[in-house]
């Protein structure tokens, strides 16, 4: 047995231990290892006593693993009854479950084999199944007959279902062909035709003139709004041309003035307030020379 191989089969036992949890077992650690699977119908979550009452048959799935499994050897396969089945019924599960490793054949097989047993334990989980009596075994065909018509009609009706068409189906089958084909055109339907596309053109037509004078009257109506809105009132243009009324002027030019009496009070009033220097003036000489001048004759 290679590495490979060997890894290969540990990796897959701890699989199957991760799934089936305490159902799985390994009755022998060294090569060739064995593994063990209890499978039931109804999976009770570990409830013993509901197990038991749920199920009415089980199995242990015993596999021998060969050095080279799974690429060039299949698996052994047993089978130990555990409740509620005849040898018959093993032996038809043994062969359920050898048909299912070959059908995987190269791989890992068991968890396939076991799901396979499992379904087959699922449809058959009835009462009596142990029973080797001749009625028992009567009803047990007659059973397995039923089950075995009842499975033939269900693949029957899927197949005639799959093989039937829906009306949407042959609905688009036909679009389809018909695009393939073409339509072969004939007077009447060219002048149907025409009629149909002359009366398209005419109500684009006429949708676009319409749009369009919608349009401009909604733009006339904008520009008369932004008109209106510019326009000067009579009081306006009236205070404007004559110059009165303006009393945003009138407001500035009695703030202008009320600014130029603020700087008047600024100026120094000290520089006025000395007396003494208009004193020192000598206003009545000055009007003496003026007397003077004016009694000379003047020369002729």
């Amino acid at each position: 047995m290679s590495d490979q191989h060997r890894e290969e089969q540990e990796m897959e036992a701890e699989a199957l231990e991760a799934i089936f949890d305490t159902a799985f077992e390994i009755h022998s650690s060294e090569q060739p290892f064995v593994w063990a699977v209890k499978l039931v119908p109804v999976d009770c979550g570990g409830d013993a006593d509901e197990e038991e009452t749920a199920n009415h048959v089980m199995v242990k799935l015993i596999a021998t693993i060969p050095s080279a499994y799974p690429e060039e050897n299949l698996p052994q396969l047993d089978l130990e009854i555990l409740k509620g089945l005849s040898e018959d019924n093993k032996k038809e599960l043994l062969q359920l479950a050898n048909e299912e490793a070959e059908a995987n054949e190269g791989m890992g097989s068991i968890y396939a084999v076991c799901e396979a047993v499992r379904e087959w334990l699922a449809d058959n989980n009835v009462k009596g199944l142990d029973d080797a009596s001749m009625h028992a075994q009567m009803m047990r065909k007659a059973k397995d007959a039923e089950r075995k018509e009842a499975q033939a009609a269900q693949q029957f009706e899927s197949q005639k279902k799959n093989q039937e068409m829906s009306q949407a189906e042959k609905e688009e089958l036909m679009v389809r062909k018909r695009r393939e084909d073409g339509t072969p055109v004939t007077e009447t339907s060219f002048t149907e035709w025409w009629a149909k596309f002359s009366a398209e053109t005419a109500q684009k037509k006429e949708d676009k003139k319409v749009a369009a004078a919608e349009d401009s009257k909604d733009k006339k109506a904008a520009d008369l709004a932004i008109v209106i809105e510019e326009r000067l009132t009579g009081f306006q243009i009236f205070s404007e041309k004559s110059g009165m009324f303006n009393l945003e002027k009138l407001e500035a030019a009695a703030e202008e003035m009320e600014n130029d009496t603020n700087a008047l009070d600024d100026v120094e009033e000290g520089l006025f307030d000395d007396d003494d220097d208009l004193d020192d003036l000598d206003f009545d000489s000055e009007d003496d020379d003026d007397d003077e001048d004016s009694d000379e004759e003047p020369d002729i």
